[in-house]
């Protein structure tokens, strides 16, 4: 069972990410049908900004991913069966 605070910070966690969903979705499907000169245009970054964010965060994450310790490192494969390699 989660304690209160594994709770908490899954709350905040899930707020954060339905403010973050809010925000791009308003940003990407509704902005564009919204007149240029209105002043909701001056809480959203231009428009290329929402595919460069995207595409950077993928980006880091896939590094972060690529270089996160890997525990089948001491694995090689062989012809269609993988073996445990010894130093």
């Amino acid at each position: 069972m989660a304690t209160g605070t594994d709770q908490v910070v899954g709350l905040g966690l899930v707020a954060v990410s339905l403010i973050i969903f809010t925000y791009y979705t308003a940003w990407v499907i509704l902005l564009p049908f919204i007149d240029s000169q209105h002043v909701i245009h001056k809480y959203f970054l231009p428009r290329a900004y929402a595919v460069a964010i995207p595409l950077v965060a993928g980006l880091l994450l896939l590094l972060c991913v690529g270089e996160s310790p890997r525990p089948w490192a001491g694995c090689r494969v062989g012809v269609g069966v993988m073996t445990l390699s010894h130093p």
